[in-house]
């Protein structure tokens, strides 16, 4: 039997009385007070999120640059020190291994970030790769906990406990400054499709550090939030989850990545097949789904057009934002067509959507 992991805010977790569920081999919280109550706050104030479930790799070595440009297909050498850059990850045939953040320190040290339910295949995957370079790589996930705080409000109450300038902080770029005591990694990415900031810190610190960011934005009406609405939030947004609009079958190209593949670089693994793949159009489109009928359709359900099966759901909920039931599906590209009808097959029965753009929500729109 595999045992269930934890992160260190766990206790956290319980005291908040927080619904817990089984997250790809982790115990964590699916919810608080509820995922519409939860996904409004961090749309109209902030939210709290832990995320140390997260895996961190460290590459290091005088072949550091040259190696990561090797791994992801968006392009290494256009960072700066303290930047940090998003990429998908593939395999030969283009697949997607994983998509992954990527924050350089230095021309010989980056600090890669993947997801938790990949971080053991990717940290193998990598280091296989990186027997052909002079490189040392290194799993440091147990090293660090993860808190990210997303909203309108978020650089207000962060930097009621920090020293770092937090406007300072640019979209995508990181510093080491201590918070409320704790030294901490801070970076500005996020994944709600509001702005917000990730604090890596040790630890002993995370739950010190957890309290604090809670207690010095309660005025705010900061919360502590869920997986669930951590989903809906990315969904909204478009952004991309992997094992629903990324994954193993599935090209960057055909999850309209495009903008993170740079083939005009040297090289890099599945430049080929995604070369060939710019080249000759993709098979399969990812495209915004809004359902015409009462349904909702869950990721994987299958998409028909005249009883012919096109393609499948990759994400889907109720939209607390827009107030609606949509979706994102990868259909045939000659059918990924706005405004075209299709069916989502729901538990046998064909429910009708309809193709609408697929960023269903941009921040101040």
């Amino acid at each position: 039997m595999v045992e269930v992991k934890r992160t260190p805010l766990y206790e956290e977790h319980t005291a908040g009385k927080a619904k817990l569920i089984d997250f790809g081999g982790w115990e964590m919280p699916v919810q608080y007070a509820g995922v519409i109550e939860e996904h409004h706050a961090v749309r109209t104030k902030a939210g709290l999120f832990d995320v140390s479930h997260m895996g961190e790799i460290d590459v290091r070595g005088k072949e550091a640059l040259a190696f990561v440009q090797m791994l992801i297909t968006n392009d290494a050498s256009k960072l700066e020190d303290g930047k940090i850059l998003y990429s998908p990850m593939c395999y030969q045939n283009g697949g997607i291994v994983d998509d992954l953040l990527v924050y350089r320190y230095n021309l010989e040290r980056f600090f890669l970030v993947v997801n938790a339910s990949n971080a053991d295949k990717d940290f193998a995957w990598i280091r296989e790769q990186a027997e052909k370079f002079e490189v040392v790589v290194e799993n440091v996930s147990e090293q660090y906990a993860q808190l990210a705080l997303q909203g309108p409000l978020a650089e207000t109450i962060l930097q009621r406990i920090t020293k770092a300038d937090l406007a300072q902080i640019r979209y995508y770029t990181f510093l080491h400054e201590e918070v409320d005591g704790a030294p901490c990694l801070i970076s500005r990415t996020g994944y709600t499709g509001e702005d917000g900031f990730e604090i890596y810190v040790a630890p002993e610190y995370s739950r010190q550090l957890w309290r604090k960011i809670l207690e010095t934005g309660a005025a705010e009406g900061v919360q502590p939030i869920g997986l669930g609405a951590r989903d809906t939030l990315r969904f909204e947004a478009r952004l991309p989850l992997y094992g629903n609009e990324l994954g193993a079958e599935i090209t960057p190209l055909e999850a309209g990545l495009g903008i993170f593949v740079k083939l005009d670089k040297a090289t890099f693994i599945g430049r080929e097949v995604l070369l060939a793949q710019k080249e000759n159009g993709v098979p399969r489109k990812l495209v915004g789904l809004e359902m015409i009928e009462r349904g909702i359709a869950r990721s994987h359900y299958p998409l028909q057009k005249n009883g012919q099966e096109i393609g499948f759901v990759t994400s889907g909920s109720f939209s607390p934002t827009l107030n609606k039931n949509i979706a994102l599906g990868l259909v045939r590209t000659d059918l990924a067509v706005l405004g075209e009808t299709l069916d989502v097959m729901i538990r046998g029965k064909a429910v009708q959507a309809k193709i609408i753009p697929s960023l269903f929500y941009k921040r101040g729109k």
